[in-house]
């Protein structure tokens, strides 16, 4: 089959043109407009074309002039001059202009050999360009996520004095009903606040993961009757599920909310319904797309698909939905952290995401995690029982920096009857160990410290105390107890924001471990 070749002919001569366009028709099925003026070029400019080949001289148009409306527009397609008679200084002088080609009418037998070249050199450009573009926005990306995370690190700080504190006063019996219902309406504020922390720390991938074997078609199941919800009776959900998915070693929580985002994020490009549809499927990622799409390497995958027939992106929007914060609803309608947690989620866990959308015919967006020959999990694991938080008569040694929120988790563990020794860093830490006789049953210490962090702190108790555990407290994940995300074997972590309750749950699991 002949390739389709898209031309811009900038000729006066009928005669010439058809010459041109009889060689050309010999290699391709050509699509073709003549223009013979400035004004005329610059507007057939707006299509898009393979290959621009034009005469030298023309009576109210040249050459070189036609190529300098091309660098106006700023579009990158070749351009060729096929002249009747043209010198040899002229050529020169034309090709130091910038002309990919010239040559004679009366020798077209080289016309196709340079168009193939020049569109396999402009092919080149543009997936050079392509890659340049995905680094410059990995790197836009890594920036803003290392700010997101240290923010959420400070705010989660806070939440932990707002949320603990609001806690602990609810349930003091001598509240009033109406101090209580307003301290219910701080910890709810808090609450979401510290949803939005959470969002944060997932889109700088600072999140400590859980993962398991996993298969997607099980998530999707178990999610469709509240996607089917979210959605509405306007918008119609199908799910094309592949029967043989592999399984993939992911947190199916973190994943689950994936999906949720991304239904989400599709439910509200379709504000007068439409279709959704989800699909799943075995894909292998060759070195071509790998080497075209940054941070991707080949093998297996599992997808995971979701496509709407909504409004659709124009390239400039598409090129900034993973941005946190960055939205097209209205003001109140949403926070921005939608897409940016899902980019997050995805990247943290080893895959890729991959965006296609045409303005008025909807999105697809494909998530890609790596294939895993393993046997995936049936079922999440059910929820805890809940009942009144343990307590504890055992020596634990509490060590934070933030002076708040060593206040905060004292208190906490002092009311469930444990003996609390309190330092503010490393070195207070092990002078206190070197003076107090008696057991430390339990470490429980920030991870990011000034002088002397958690891990650091750790090791070294180890050597003076080795019967002491070791539960680290962190809002935000760091290399010296997590490797990409995943805690190390035998590490105990809780995540700030701390709450009394799972604080005084967590501590006794670890005590009693």
């Amino acid at each position: 089959m002949k390739k389709n070749l898209r031309v811009l002919m900038v000729e006066d001569s009928d005669e010439d043109a058809e010459l041109v366009l009889r060689e050309l028709r010999r290699s391709f099925e050509v699509e073709f407009e003549r223009v013979q003026t400035a004004e005329d070029m610059t507007a057939a400019l707006d299509k898009p074309w393979d290959i621009i080949i034009s005469d030298y001289q023309m009576p109210r148009f040249s050459g070189p002039a036609a190529f300098n409306v091309l660098k106006s527009k700023g579009a990158d397609v070749p351009f060729i001059i096929a002249s009747g008679t043209i010198g040899e200084e002229v050529a020169v002088a034309t090709m130091r202009l910038g002309v990919s080609d010239y040559l004679l009418k009366g020798k077209l037998a080289r016309l196709v050999p340079a168009i193939e070249r020049e569109l396999r050199e402009a092919e080149s450009r543009r997936a050079r360009r392509s890659l340049e573009d995905q680094l410059r926005q990995s790197q836009k990306m890594e920036a803003v996520g290392r700010l997101a995370g240290g923010v959420a690190h400070d705010f989660n700080n806070l939440l932990s004095v707002i949320l603990s504190y609001s806690e602990m006063l609810i349930g003091d019996e001598g509240q009033s009903e109406e101090a209580r219902a307003d301290l219910v309406e701080i910890k709810a504020a808090a609450e979401r606040a510290r949803d939005l922390t959470m969002q944060l720390l997932a889109f700088s991938r600072r999140r400590v993961l859980q993962p398991s074997f996993v298969r997607l078609n099980d998530v999707v199941t178990h999610a469709e009757r509240m996607l089917r919800r979210l959605l509405g009776e306007d918008v119609e959900l199908s799910a094309q599920l592949e029967s043989e998915l592999g399984s993939t070693f992911i947190d199916r929580t973190q994943i689950e909310q994936v999906l949720v985002n991304l239904v989400v994020n599709a439910r509200d490009a379709m504000p007068t319904g439409g279709k959704l549809t989800i699909e799943t499927a075995n894909v292998d990622l060759d070195d071509s797309y790998a080497a075209e799409h940054v941070e991707v390497q080949p093998g297996p995958y599992v997808m995971l698909a979701v496509t709407d027939s909504g409004t659709g992106m124009d390239e400039a929007t598409r090129a900034r939905i993973f941005e946190p914060f960055f939205t097209t609803k209205e003001t109140g309608k949403g926070t921005g952290l939608g897409l940016s947690t899902v980019f997050g989620i995805v990247k943290q866990s080893g895959g890729n995401i991959w965006v296609y959308s045409e303005l008025g015919r909807g999105t697809t967006m494909k998530v890609y995690f790596p294939r895993i020959a393993e046997k995936a999990t049936d079922s999440p694991p059910p929820p805890p029982i809940k009942s009144l938080p343990p307590r504890g008569t055992e020596t634990i040694l509490l060590v934070e920096d933030e002076e708040s929120v060593r206040n905060v988790a004292a208190t906490i563990l002092k009311r469930q009857g444990y003996a609390v020794l309190v330092a503010e860093g490393g070195d207070e830490a092990l002078a206190i160990c070197a003076r107090h006789e008696a057991p430390i049953h339990l470490l429980l210490t920030d991870v990011i410290m000034p002088r002397i962090g958690g891990r650091e702190l750790a090791d070294r108790l180890a050597v003076l105390r080795p019967a002491t555990k070791v539960l680290y407290m962190s809002g935000y994940t760091e290399h010296a107890i997590v490797h990409h995300g995943v805690l190390e074997p035998g590490v105990q972590f809780i995540e700030k924001p701390i709450v009394p309750d799972a604080l005084a749950r967590r501590v006794r699991e670890v005590l009693d471990g």
